[in-house]
């Protein structure tokens, strides 16, 4: 984020113009509609200043520093070269933020693109790259936001000492305010019943206020974050962890998904690598009871699918073991996110009517217990979570079973990601495309022939290329 968005306090503000065309006549507009006081630095009062007399007092250039003294911030408009220069060098040396219009390289700020609906002000930026675009997103957002959204703010200020007083911890004060700013509260307002409004708002507080804390615990939302990249990420997990007081979340979350969690969650890594269990899982269980008995919402946040060799199950059984309620959230799991992004598909009218999941894993290393002959039978796909370290006995054991050597296998390492790795070859070179790759896991082996399509389409692409 090369752009850091903040508002200012615009009460009590002055702010400083220099200019007297166009832009400067621009500018002054905008600013004229918070309660700051304009200095507009020119030699001589322009004809479009008369509306703004009640805010907006000429300064000339030699009383500019002055006037720069007590500025909480600057915009230099004009539209000659050298004024602009003297004022920018008399700025920095008064040490205000700077605008300068048209003038990027000068800028201590940019001014966005903006919604004002009141209370509530949105603004788009694109540092100055491209300010078509940041108005057409402005646009957008004008049909998304309702008209009277700033007064339901406004409520929400009057309001917010009685809440204060009567709702005893941060937690369960956002709580209140998250039903009441999307609920029966907020259409009154939208619908211009004040009055109506103010009524709900009271019954709403006092009944909220009168509730035991206790009474609040649970559910926990078990919520699969899919293979990685976050467009893949299903609304109601987006919602979800917007809305989580805390969220439990796996080493295989990425962090463009984490970066999505609501800005005040409390994040915990309880994360699993190779070797390594950061948290063992009857602790993760002991966790997400603790947080949901305080009343707190919680997401237990997890890589591709909850229910796929995730352990989802387990931790179901042990929130209604403790009497607290669980709801599932399915993700897209890494075998169909690596797969479609490696084009490969995992069934094929032509190449495989079976498709199989197995995990890879070992209890204690050694080999997989799995069915071997079952997983060499023709014309299927075998999928293999977390194979990536027992991919030499895997190789062996299903060419023992009868599976040719040469049946395609696909590697494929945060798949859907930016970093994401790949590997093709066959089930005798399976050991050396993993080396060769640099692929270290975890990750995902495809076994069949569907795992050669995309180098068989390539192929027949070189052909008819040289054709």
């Amino acid at each position: 984020m090369r752009l850091f968005p903040a508002f200012f306090q615009m009460d009590d503000a002055h702010v400083v113009i220099f200019g007297a065309g166009t832009n400067a006549e621009r500018k002054t507009r905008l600013v004229a509609k918070t309660p700051a006081r304009i200095s507009l630095v020119t030699k001589r009062r322009p004809d479009w200043a008369e509306p703004f007399s009640d805010q907006l007092t000429i300064v000339t250039p030699e009383h500019a520093g002055q006037a720069l003294d007590t500025a909480r911030f600057t915009i230099i408009a004009s539209d000659d070269e050298a004024e602009v220069q003297w004022a920018y060098e008399l700025a920095r040396a008064y040490g205000v933020p700077i605008n300068a219009v048209d003038r990027k390289e000068l800028c201590d700020f940019t001014i966005p693109s903006m919604l004002d609906r009141g209370q509530v002000v949105a603004a788009v930026a694109t540092g100055g790259a491209a300010p078509v675009l940041a108005k057409d997103i402005r646009s957008k957002l004008e049909t998304l936001l309702p008209e009277r959204i700033g007064s339901l703010a406004a409520l929400a200020e009057r309001w917010r000492p009685a809440v204060k007083a009567a709702i005893d911890t941060e937690t369960r004060r956002r709580h209140f305010w998250e039903a009441a700013l999307r609920g029966a509260v907020a259409e009154a307002v939208y619908a211009g019943d004040d009055a109506g409004a103010e009524a709900l708002m009271e019954d709403a507080l006092s009944k909220f206020a009168n509730e035991t804390a206790g009474n609040e615990t649970g559910p926990v939302h078990i919520v699969g974050a899919g293979p990685g990249d976050p467009e893949l990420l299903t609304l109601k997990a987006f919602r979800l962890i917007q809305q989580a007081d805390v969220v439990f979340h796996d080493k295989l979350v990425s962090k463009e998904i984490m970066d999505l969690v609501r800005r005040d969650a409390e994040r915990v890594p309880v994360g699993k690598s190779k070797g390594e269990h950061l948290v063992p899982q009857d602790g993760i269980h002991e966790l997400m009871i603790a947080a949901a008995e305080e009343g707190k919402r919680v997401v237990r946040l997890k890589g591709g699918d909850p229910f796929i060799f995730g352990r989802g199950g387990e931790e179901v059984e042990a929130l209604r073991e403790a009497g607290i309620e669980a709801h599932v959230v399915p993700g897209i799991s890494s075998a169909l996110g690596c797969a479609a992004s490696a084009n490969i598909p995992l069934t094929h009218r032509d190449h495989a009517q079976t498709l199989t999941f197995v995990t890879g894993h070992a209890q204690k290393g050694g080999v997989p217990d799995l069915d071997w002959q079952g997983l060499a039978k023709p014309h299927q796909t075998i999928v293999v979570f977390m194979g990536v370290g027992t991919a030499p006995v895997i190789s062996e054991k299903l060419q023992e079973a009868g599976l040719p050597g040469k049946t395609p296998v696909a590697v494929i390492e945060n798949g859907t990601r930016a970093n994401e790795k790949r590997g093709f070859g066959s089930l005798d070179s399976l050991s050396r495309v993993i080396e060769e790759k640099g692929i270290r896991g975890p990750a995902l082996l495809i076994i069949g022939e569907v795992a050669g399509l995309p180098a068989e389409a390539l192929n027949r692409t070189i052909e008819e290329a040289l054709a």
